[in-house]
């Protein structure tokens, strides 16, 4: 019998999905648009009485049929689904996306997968949705398709926040600009990367300040500069106001390698955390070299009265990010 939540990995493991509601995409970000897709899946799956359920690929397809302009990626697979079934979708088909998938017509597309795969009888997707070889099919192709394959299209408007288009380049082009003020607001939450907790260089813990430095495999790094964070283990279990920055050391000598150094700003109980999870909440300054390591104490002292400053006012406000 098949439960609610599940995963499938090809077609064949989501014929339990039968009859639904579908939206189509690739949800990297999950961000406010996403969301409103997701949401309205929902709604209409319950006032039908049908399974809410999504279909997103692995890999993007831009690394199958024209690799050179694949994006570096917001969110992995396991964070994406997890968003995703935050917003009461029950069913995710990941397909792979192959050559051969490439290379179905608009009509081949929407007869394996949209009706005979995954029976749906609802599909709701943005204005802009593409689809089939070379995106030869568009949101008429597919509701002439949904007529005559038994499903019902439904169009959601392009999403605007103050102006802005709301699109997963969009949030990488403002993570990448260090603008985590406004990524955050068109994900619906900070933007975040995890990863192990690794042994620096030392010079923090003698001549500025502790930190805990941090190696991440996310695609998508902010800009370097220092920023109000929070951090957490990756359970959750227990969670720290800090402030973190990204770059190269200059004070010290330009290393190499990007470093990713946390202060936490609340006590640490308990073992040192192995893996942590970062959410940038605001950007305070660029990265620059000091003179000397006690100017740039002074100046790291400076930006935590900042950051304390910030959540205290985050919290007077009854606000959480």
């Amino acid at each position: 019998m098949i439960g609610r939540n599940l995963i499938a990995r090809n077609l064949e493991q989501a014929t339990g999905f039968k009859p639904c509601v579908l939206t189509i995409g690739n949800f990297d970000g999950v961000h406010l648009a996403h969301r409103r897709l997701l949401r309205a899946a929902t709604d209409a799956a319950g006032n039908a009485g049908l399974r809410p359920a999504v279909l997103m690929f692995d890999p993007h397809p831009s690394c199958v049929v024209a690799p050179e302009r694949a994006p570096r990626l917001l969110t992995s697979l396991e964070e994406r689904s997890e968003l995703i079934r935050g917003e009461g979708i029950e069913h995710i088909l990941i397909q792979p996306f192959t050559a051969e998938l490439s290379r179905l017509t608009p009509e081949e597309f929407a007869t394996k997968f949209l009706r005979d795969g995954l029976g749906a009888r609802i599909v709701i997707v943005g204005e802009n949705f593409r689809f089939g070889c070379k995106q030869a099919g568009d949101t008429r192709t597919l509701k002439e398709l949904g007529a005559r394959l038994g499903f019902e299209v439904q169009l959601l408007e392009t999403v605007r926040w103050r102006g802005r288009h709301v699109s997963s380049g969009e949030v990488r082009k403002l993570v990448a600009a260090g603008d985590a003020g406004i990524a955050a607001r068109l994900l619906e939450r900070p933007y975040a990367i995890s990863g192990d907790i690794v042994h620096g260089h030392g010079i923090g813990s003698k001549q500025t300040v502790p930190t805990l430095n941090l190696r991440t495999d996310a695609q998508v790094i902010p800009a370097r500069g220092v920023y109000i964070t929070r951090t957490s283990d990756l359970d959750g279990a227990r969670r720290w106001n800090s402030i973190t920055n990204i770059g190269y050391r200059p004070t010290f000598g330009s290393d190499d390698v990007l470093s990713i150094e946390t202060f936490l700003l609340d006590p640490l109980e308990g073992a040192p955390p192995e893996r942590i999870r970062l959410e940038f909440l605001r950007r305070v300054r660029d990265e620059r070299k000091f003179e000397s390591p006690e100017a740039l104490k002074a100046q790291i002292l400076r930006d935590v009265g900042r950051a304390k400053a910030y959540f205290r006012r985050l919290k007077g406000r009854d606000i959480s990010l």
